[in-house]
């Protein structure tokens, strides 16, 4: 059947993007924090482990005259660890456990992994992880859902003591690690059904 209205192809048009959105582009975020945030997500963090440019502290740069971008690289064959904090402070939880997953805008030169720290069991490096393909430097949107089958362990790290329901429950960070030379850039991380709290 042909539609003979504009309102009509625009009706049909609407209703296609709205099924065919991944769950994680229907969460509400609201407007950024007053200081540097992706998301409202505030603490893009080098850990110190491993070589990476920076070496510490916020990867965050200004992208425009509002937005912000986080960069960063692993410059050796070793573990490198970079860290979101998903509550804007180390102490703070998140219950993901009505999640579906979430919306990430990236770049990478090469595959790492993402890891779903828990507060319960922060330290370590048995835990849940999901893969990030490489982009081969190109910047793409890709959804990661928080369904089990598409969480494993890396064995050279150890496999976790816990379900990644508990995992879900109380989760205090996500951790980027890779072992390879890697170029990476960040530019949205929407976690479905959770909106991080502006801490300063």
């Amino acid at each position: 059947m042909r539609l003979k209205s504009t309102f009509g192809r625009v009706a049909v048009v609407a209703c296609a993007l709205l099924f065919a959105a991944p769950p994680a582009a229907n969460a509400s975020h609201g407007r950024e924090c007053d200081t540097p945030s992706i998301d409202r997500l505030q603490q893009w963090l080098a850990s110190g482990e491993g070589v990476t440019e920076p070496a510490t502290g916020s990867i965050l740069v200004p992208r425009g005259r509002h937005d912000h971008t986080a960069k960063i690289k692993f410059l050796s064959n070793d573990w490198h660890v970079m860290v979101v904090w998903l509550g804007n402070r180390f102490e703070a939880e998140a219950d993901l456990s009505r999640s579906h997953g979430f919306l990430l805008t990236y770049r990478a030169s090469a595959d790492l992994h993402v890891q779903l720290r828990p507060a319960s069991d922060w330290s370590g490096g048995a835990k849940w992880v999901t893969k990030i393909p490489s982009t081969h430097g190109r910047l793409v949107t890709r959804f990661f859902g928080f369904r089990p089958d598409n969480w494993t362990s890396l064995p050279e790290l150890g496999a976790p003591a816990y379900p990644l329901s508990e995992a879900l429950d109380d989760a205090r960070g996500l951790v980027f690690v890779g072992k390879t030379p890697n170029v990476l850039e960040f530019r949205g991380l929407k976690i479905d059904g959770y909106r991080p709290p502006c801490v300063h």
